[in-house]
């Protein structure tokens, strides 16, 4: 690995592409101005596939895919390239992701064998009280929109940036400052907006003209930016320069965490909003104490392959490792598509089924993460799979107090545990010519966060307490309490064959991503699709409700023998967003001789960009 100097050296010397880019970025245009005839050097072209050798990264956006390659041809590692990858993303993707959010971190570190990951969940502040989500006028839970979800009190400590602090510390080459540059660069010279970045505007244009600075700054002149036109945003360039001046002391001490406490307290509309916006509980003490965590990855196997993911907070681990072992009873090559997926789906309820019962944040709830993928739990669960019929949702969550693998009767109803998770979300996969290799799911929750910018900085603040449950039940694991990680469904997965990287894999989409990680690995290993495929091919989502969520081509395609075995599908999408699709998955698979296929979404979201060092 090159020397931390001259990794120094090099990047910069990467990332300055000549007289002309300086002379791009330093042009003083108006927000949303079109892009200078002649001179436009940002990166456009989405190409979902890449393969190739010496280090890869693949995420929804080219500005953040370029900036991680930048990095690891300058000779930084996966862990250098994720972060400045995640911090452009900031940039480029600020409904999604960004410095006022948290997230899931997974490593596979090449020297040692093992898998380590950082939960940089957003928590609870410390006075937020059980009923917080209560309508002090009314008695009555918040409307989950509009008024939870553009809320100070949907507000919690953001943990990306301290994510980011933890990773480089461990494991990278580069400070945090270095890490940041290229992403500074981007906020300051622009990039051009697509037509997902100008959708997602205009989805939420009521919550953001709520907003003083989240008007001027997303929506000048009241209108989205065009597409084609360039969107600056300085205040974050700034912001990233604060950090890189200061560390990250800059962001959780200080006049920032005092500003941003105090537009949660008292959240800054505007006079024309007729939305609530109720306040929140953030306070300067609650960012000067937030901790990432670092922990072991779960574990489970399935087929000769060992599969690593996050453990609670998130519930991504464990309810896909639970399904895996499910499902590995089951010889699903020799079955048709659809009664393959018959048993996808239905391992995919049983699983949620027991994740709404058990899973929780650790620090306050006893989770039983061991009992949960269990393969004789898994044994006496798959029991009430019936292979000719869908069960009737939903179904019933196990017992893991008292299993022995033998089948014996069930409960025939359960309870569908309330979904309160956003699909919005990104994505990214990182890999290095050292073979080591990260696989990160971060966001801000709703499409848009809170709503909140925190005033002259330029990024949007979380609302990703809404993943609480709304009325607080002393059983439920996923109830409120001060300085509690709510439950989410991140799952950044990497798996392992023999030992060595076989495939990394994660996605957004809300509780949706644990069931477009399950189908992807699925399509990839039972079904015998290659990663490009298993990517692209349509997707559909039970999470033990009565319906399943699919996307039209699913339901075009295997409506009619999935609802002949009692299947009831439902078109996928929500209030929230225009698009009928679930997910927008990243991966990279591990070929042999060093080869990398790096993929992205060839479609969903407006496609996705993967790129490798060396090409094929």
């Amino acid at each position: 690995m090159l020397s931390r100097t001259h990794l120094r050296t090099s990047l910069a010397a990467v990332t300055v592409t000549g007289v002309l880019a300086g002379l791009v970025a330093a042009t003083p245009l108006a927000q949303g101005a079109p892009a200078p005839s002649g001179v436009d050097l940002r990166p456009t072209a989405k190409k979902p596939t890449a393969i190739g050798k010496g280090g890869a990264v693949t995420t929804v956006d080219p500005e953040a895919t370029a900036a991680g390659l930048k990095v690891l041809k300058a000779g930084g590692n996966a862990v250098d390239a994720a972060v400045a990858a995640a911090a452009t993303l900031g940039v480029t993707e600020p409904y999604s992701a960004g410095i006022g959010g948290g997230g899931y971190f997974v490593y596979y570190n090449a020297k040692t064998g093992k898998v380590r990951t950082i939960d940089g969940r957003e928590t609870a502040p410390r006075r937020m009280p059980q009923d917080a989500f209560i309508d002090p006028a009314t008695g009555a839970p918040y409307n989950f929109t509009p008024e939870l979800v553009t809320s100070g009190v949907s507000v919690g400590t953001p943990g990306t940036l301290a994510t980011w602090d933890k990773a480089l510390g461990n494991w990278g080459t580069l400070s945090l400052g270095e890490a940041l540059a290229p992403a500074t660069k981007v906020a300051r010279r622009g990039f051009k907006v697509d037509e997902t970045f100008r959708q997602q505007t205009l989805d939420n244009v009521q919550r953001f003209m709520a907003f003083k600075d989240t008007k001027k700054l997303f929506l000048p002149k009241g209108d989205a930016p065009k597409v084609g036109s360039i969107f600056r945003n300085p205040e974050l360039a700034d912001t990233y320069d604060l950090i890189a001046q200061k560390g990250t002391r800059a962001f959780y001490r200080g006049p920032l965490a005092r500003l941003m406490a105090d537009v949660v307290r008292k959240p800054r509309t505007t006079k024309k909003t007729k939305l609530p916006v109720p306040k929140g509980y953030l306070t300067p003490r609650d960012l000067r104490d937030y901790k990432v965590r670092s922990q072991k990855a779960t574990r489970s196997t399935y087929r000769g392959h060992d599969v690593y993911g996050m453990a609670p907070s998130s519930s991504g681990g464990t309810t896909i490792g639970e399904a895996l072992n499910i499902l590995e009873r089951y010889d699903l090559s020799a079955m048709t598509v659809p009664q393959a997926l018959h048993h996808y789906l239905e391992a995919s309820a049983l699983a949620f089924a027991d994740r709404g019962t058990y899973v929780g944040d650790p620090a306050f709830v006893d989770v039983p993460v061991k009992r949960l993928l269990d393969k004789k739990f898994a044994a006496e669960r798959a029991c009430s799979l019936n292979p000719d019929a869908a069960a009737a949702k939903p179904v019933a969550a196990g017992d893991v107090t008292s299993y022995d693998g033998v089948c014996s009767p069930t409960k025939e109803q359960g309870v569908t545990d309330p979904d309160t998770e956003n699909i919005s979300t990104t994505n990214l996969t990182v890999a290095d010519k050292w073979g080591n290799v990260v696989e990160y799911t971060l966001t801000i929750e709703q499409t848009g966060g809170s709503g909140i910018t925190v005033p002259g900085h330029g990024f949007l603040l979380n609302n990703e307490l809404t993943d609480f449950s709304t009325v607080y039940d002393a059983a439920d694991p996923n109830r409120i309490q001060p300085g509690k990680r709510p439950r989410s469904s991140m799952s950044p997965t990497i798996v392992l064959k023999d030992g060595k990287p076989f495939l990394a894999l994660g996605s957004p989409g809300g509780s949706t991503i644990i069931t477009t990680v399950l189908q992807m690995l699925v399509n990839r290993i039972d079904l015998g699709m290659t990663i490009e495929e298993a990517i692209a091919a349509p997707r559909a989502s039970q999470r033990n409700t009565a319906s399943v969520s699919a996307e039209p081509a699913f339901i075009d395609a295997y409506g009619v023998a999935l609802t002949a075995l009692g299947h009831t599908l439902a078109p996928a999408g929500d209030a929230f967003t225009s698009a009928a699709e679930i997910g927008a998955a990243t991966a990279i698979e591990f070929g042999p001789n060093k080869l990398l296929t790096a993929v992205a979404e060839p479609s969903r979201r407006g496609k996705g960009s993967a790129a490798v060092v060396d090409k094929k």
